[in-house]
Formats: structure tokens, C-alpha cells, sequence
């Protein structure tokens, strides 16, 4: 089976070259990549042109725009990317008849209440990013082509740019760390999601009553607040030079740390479904940035990492 990767040096598609192997040839593609084939989510006839020219079995898309508060000033970038160019690969999925997998996110909800978000409830996003993922989405459904839509939320991998590493560094250098204790959800390792895939995947491929929207998330929850206590904990278990004392990590409110695009203060979502008809099991979020943070602290250079011993 041929597989169409694109968005292979994110987070995500990192993993995705990974876990997809065992399931065909993949054909992992980045954004700057031209010929032979183009994986330029900014093109979007260019990237129909490279489904019709590979004719792949299975496409996962796991490129994005997510330079959420520069989306704000940024929409027709941001819509591109999101929409435009996602419902093009629909529609080339469908002509060829092709499986298509795209992930979305939990911004696509405007966060109010505390229950967890289900795949039934009504989209209401706050920012640019959020509607340009809701209408990649809705383009991906009206397309008519097989697929699965993954949302997730508080993506984070050993590699690449997020919350974590940022948080890690910052308690290296600094003294006092001021964090946002009024937005919860569940931080959402890449493995875990690119395994997911994998398996949602192969039962797809079989079973075709399985396409549609699906929420993937890690078990249990916490605030940003939460999150960065639970990692500076963790690497200073794994013997981490760590400045910032527990006490000196303040919880703030969001209003307190402004930001261009709003965010939803309520990230969680409901994994029922995809528990159910995959029958999976999800881990706990803390399992999976346990599992990172000594990867980062093992792999990096002693005079970096440990604190000093006299």
C-alpha cells in the first residue's frame, strides 16, 4: 500500500513516519519539498497534482498553519493552509478514491462550560485558527471522500517547539515563573497520536463504517498551571538543574496574560467514541510528559542537565 505523508517535519509527522511504516510505503513529504512531488500546503492545485500523480491508498495530513496569534493578522495565510488547501486534497482523495486522514483541534470549540467537548457538540471557535480548522473540516466532510478527522489538544513532542520544552528552559533561567491556571485540557503526546493513527488506520482500511470525526486526547486533565508544575517536578526528578522553585510558579488568569487570538478556557474532549470503536485505551497525560522529559534530560549533556553535586 502507498502512503501519502504530508507535514513530515512536525510534530505529529515526525511520529507518522514511525508508526505508518509497518502499514506501507510512505512517502513522507515537507513543506518546502518541490519535485519530484509537492508537499507545499500553501499550493494547493500543486498538491492535487501529487495525489493524482502518486495515487495513494492513504493520505494523512498532518501539515498545518498553527501560529495561532499570528493567524489574527495573518487569516488569509492561516485559511490557506487550514481550509483551502485542505479541501483541495479532499477532493483529490475522493477522485481517487483514497482514505483521508486530518487532524483538527480542540480551538474549534469556544471553551465555555467544564464538560468535556463530544464529537455531537457545536462548534463555536474564538480566533482565525479555530475557524480556519473548523472549515478545513467542513470542506474534508463535503468532499464526499472516506476519512477520519482527529481533534486533539496540547500537542507536544520530544522535538519541535511547544509548551513544554518552553516551560523546561524557562525554568532553567528563571527565578519566578508566572503560568495560566484558568485554561484546562490535556496535554497530548505526538507518539501517542501518530500511534493512534496507525491503528485507527488499519481497522479503516478494512472496515469502512469507521470514517468520520473522532476526539484523541490523553486521559485525564489539568490547567497550563498544572502542566508546567508537573514538568519542572518531573526534570528535576530526573536531576535537572532547575532554578525556579515550586513555590515560586504563580498561577495566573488568562486575563492577565493577553494574547492577540482568544483561547477556549475549556480544552477537554470526550474520547468515548474513539475508545469505543477502536477499542483503545488512552494513558494518562502525566505517563506520556514523564515518558518525554526523560528522554530530553537522558539524551542531553551532563553539564546541561544535572544539577551540580559538591
Amino acid at each position: 500500500m502507498k502512503i501519502l505523508l504530508l507535514g513530515k517535519d512536525g510534530q505529529v509527522g515526525w511520529e507518522l513516519q514511525r508508526s505508518l511504516a509497518p502499514l506501507g510505503d510512505v512517502v513522507a513529504l515537507g513543506s518546502s519539498d518541490r519535485e519530484p512531488f509537492n508537499g507545499d500546503l500553501g499550493a494547493p492545485e500543486a498538491l492535487a497534482a501529487t495525489v493524482r500523480a502518486l495515487a495513494p491508498q492513504l493520505i494523512v495530513n498532518a501539515a498545518a498553519y498553527t501560529a495561532v496569534d499570528r493567524a489574527e493578522s495573518e487569516p488569509d495565510a492561516a485559511r490557506l493552509v487550514n481550509a483551502t488547501s485542505v479541501g483541495a486534497l479532499a477532493r483529490a482523495a475522493k477522485a481517487s478514491d483514497a482514505w483521508l486522514v486530518h487532524y483538527s483541534t480542540d480551538y474549534v470549540f469556544d471553551g465555555s462550560g467544564s464538560a468535556p467537548w463530544t464529537e455531537q457538540d457545536r462548534p463555536a471557535p474564538l480566533s482565525v485558527y479555530g475557524r480556519s480548522k473548523l472549515e478545513g473540516e467542513e470542506l474534508v466532510r463535503a468532499s464526499g471522500c472516506r476519512h477520519l478527522i482527529f481533534r486533539t489538544s496540547w500537542v507536544y513532542s520530544a522535538r519541535g517547539v511547544n509548551f513544554a520544552r518552553t516551560m523546561l528552559r524557562m525554568a532553567r533561567e528563571r527565578e519566578t515563573l508566572r503560568v495560566v491556571d484558568d485554561q484546562v485540557g490535556a496535554p497530548t503526546g505526538a507518539e501517542l497520536l501518530a500511534d493512534i493513527t496507525a491503528h485507527a488506520c488499519r481497522r479503516a482500511l478494512t472496515d469502512p463504517a469507521v470514517a468520520g470525526t473522532y476526539h484523541v486526547a490523553a486521559a485525564g486533565e489539568t490547567s497550563w498551571f498544572g502542566y508546567a508544575r508537573h514538568l519542572v517536578d518531573a526534570a528535576r526528578r530526573r536531576g535537572a538543574s532547575i532554578r525556579v522553585a515550586d513555590a515560586a510558579i504563580e498561577p495566573i488568569a488568562s486575563a492577565a496574560y493577553p494574547q492577540a487570538a482568544r483561547r477556549p478556557l475549556n480544552s477537554r474532549l470526550d474520547t468515548t467514541r474513539l475508545r469505543t470503536v477502536f477499542d483503545v485505551s488512552l494513558p494518562t497525560w502525566q505517563t506520556g510528559v514523564d515518558r518525554v522529559v526523560a528522554e530530553w534530560i537522558d539524551n542531553e549533556p551532563p553539564h546541561a542537565t544535572r544539577a551540580a553535586t559538591a
